[in-house]
């Protein structure tokens, strides 16, 4: 079955051929490539603007419990706006969506730019929320866009592509960001930042792009909030579906979150390079992004668009990321923190990456978009629980090495539950009936 909006920007002649390469399908498909550009744009400010904000919190508090609550404040509040998000992707123009939240972005990230006392980290965080929140509509809406405007044999390469996009920006631009607040300081990121933004929105404004939405005629916020209760009863309808879900959630409690704020002190307090250990930290990012780039595109050309392999590769991205959380414990030096750091990322990538392929494949585009704002709120839920509490724990006795063994040991649980899953789950079927196995 081919997805609505197909036409957009499209060489019809290659609708004939089965199997693309990732330069074929950003020469042939316009609209991909329009969209691709832009998330490479905006994603190196991104991480000019979290290395930097990051950072800056570090030398201002000099408090884990501080940088925690940065991290919770940016995953929270996706999380609150989730139950509008999903619903406005699954009715309004996504692509209005995405150019509007980076305009927003783009005049927010310029008020970090008056920070520059202890006495206003309180405006760190009060922007962040704001910025924060805006994710929470572009992600879904960029996440549903995409099936939108490719065939189904281009599904997969295009998510591959996309999120080692994602990666390759995370090395990139976290190198870049840690070079420049290392050198020049923290102030310099934020306007890169904001530009970056406002760059990506252009672009996107000239993606051609037809919405395959069908106009419901009822607008009112009642007919919204049934049509996200209706996203609700799907996934608890899919048991299969919201296993798949699950996993952002578990990422960001077990990995992200809580490995996020982890790295920040150990780049500011044990190997600090540059100022407030921002050098140190972009280091880190390289590496996390590397592995989050290399793993997913080394496990896709194994699983193919095969749903046990993705499933494997899904339970084998777990196993790395604990690899990498026991190798980090040992706080030896920092290049054992970066081969860490490394693993991480490969594992991590592993488990997004083959998740959202798996959903792109069996989830229908009338709930496309709150399935993946549910999934991205509880990611973002997760992440920020993990996030204060690790921010706590590590001002305790317990200490960075501490906190790593009990992450090592938390680990260990999703590992064999999905693995049972794996074995013994119900596994759903693509949208028209067909196996996705």
């Amino acid at each position: 079955m081919v997805a609505g909006g197909l036409n957009c920007g499209y060489d019809l002649k290659t609708r004939e051929k089965q199997s693309i390469g990732y330069w074929q399908l950003v020469r042939g498909n316009r609209s991909f490539r329009y969209l691709w550009s832009g998330q490479i744009i905006s994603l190196t400010g991104d991480w000019f603007n979290l290395i930097a904000s990051a950072a800056l919190v570090a030398t201002l508090t000099q408090s884990g419990a501080a940088v925690g609550g940065l991290f919770v404040v940016r995953m929270l509040a996706p999380f609150l706006v989730s139950p509008f998000a999903g619903v406005v992707a699954d009715r309004a123009n996504r692509k209005a969506i995405v150019i509007s939240t980076d305009v927003l972005r783009c005049f927010v990230v310029l008020g970090f730019l008056l920070v520059r006392s202890p006495e206003h980290v309180w405006v760190i965080y009060m922007l962040t929320a704001v910025q924060s929140a805006s994710q929470g509509f572009y992600f879904p809406a960029w996440n549903s866009i995409l099936p939108d405007i490719t065939r189904r044999e281009e599904l997969g390469i295009a998510n591959a592509l996309s999120s080692a996009t994602w990666s390759t920006m995370l090395a990139f631009g976290a190198a870049l960001g840690g070079l420049a607040s290392g050198v020049v300081g923290y102030y310099p990121a934020f306007v890169i930042d904001a530009f970056t933004f406002l760059l990506s929105a252009l672009i996107l404004w000239r993606m051609p792009y037809d919405s395959p939405l069908q106009r419901d005629g009822d607008r009112s916020i009642m007919a919204g909030v049934r049509q996200y209760l209706d996203g609700l009863g799907y996934l608890r309808r899919h048991i299969d579906t919201f296993s798949i879900a699950i996993h952002k959630g578990v990422l960001g409690l077990l990995v992200i979150g809580f490995y996020q704020v982890i790295q920040v002190t150990i780049a500011e307090q044990y190997f600090p390079i540059g100022e407030g250990g921002s050098i140190s930290l972009g280091l880190i990012y390289v590496m996390s992004g590397i592995g989050s780039g290399v793993g997913p595109i080394l496990g896709r050309n194994f699983a193919r668009d095969r749903d046990r392999e993705l499933r494997l590769m899904i339970a084998f991205g777990y196993v790395c990321a604990l690899a990498g959380f026991i190798i980090s414990a040992t706080l030896i030096s920092l290049p054992v923190i970066l081969i860490g750091a490394l693993l991480r990322g490969i594992g991590g990538g592993l488990i997004w990456v083959l998740g959202t392929q798996l959903l792109l494949q069996i989830v229908p585009n009338q709930v496309r978009g709150r399935v993946f704002s549910t999934e991205f709120a509880l990611y973002t839920l997760f992440a920020a629980i993990s996030s204060g509490a690790t921010g706590i724990l590590i001002d305790t006795a317990m200490g960075i090495s501490g906190v790593l063994m009990l992450g090592c040991g938390l680990l260990v649980i999703p590992i064999m539950l999905w693995t049972l899953w794996i074995q013994y789950g119900r596994r759903e079927l693509a949208p028209g009936g067909g196996s996705v196995a």
